[in-house]
């Protein structure tokens, strides 16, 4: 595996982010990782088994200008990487208000949790159809337990 450094247009790394992710699952690329460090402007960095994957994968991407000719050692970008421990600290059935995005100030029923996504499904409490929404775990707060009410 190698890792490859893609050129993106400055403020745009996000989307080009999402849009190689996308086409490296729509053509079942041997894709393993897609990493955009913070901080970092203009460049993402994909771990593919070959530079034709990693081609192939941001090909017509928009705000994506080309891969790097030479790959990328880990030890150059290892610095900028860090391990993350996720502490979830919510659970099934809490009341969570969220936090950002456009329900901001809503309150919500924990419907079920993806630790490995780090997302969880909730279903707005004011809403008159509980339709679940996916939402990343730091962009909700918990405001009452479960346990609390009983």
């Amino acid at each position: 595996m190698t890792i490859f450094a893609i050129r993106t247009t400055a403020n745009r790394e996000d989307q080009v982010l999402d849009f190689v992710s996308s086409n490296a699952k729509k053509k079942s690329l041997k894709v393993y990782s897609i990493v955009h460090p913070h901080g970092m402007r203009g460049y993402i960095f994909i771990e593919a088994e070959s530079k034709q994957d990693a081609e192939n994968a941001s090909q017509g991407v928009p705000y994506a200008k080309g891969i790097l000719p030479a790959p990328v050692k880990y030890t150059e970008i290892e610095h900028m990487l860090e391990q993350a421990q996720i502490q979830v600290n919510i659970k099934k059935n809490d009341i969570v208000e969220i936090i950002s995005g456009p329900f901001k100030r809503e309150k919500a029923k924990v419907v079920r949790i993806d630790k490995q996504k780090e997302e969880v499904i909730i279903e707005l409490l004011e809403s008159a159809v509980p339709i679940p929404m996916t939402l990343k775990l730091d962009s909700i707060k918990v405001i009452r337990r479960e346990e609390e009410e009983k």
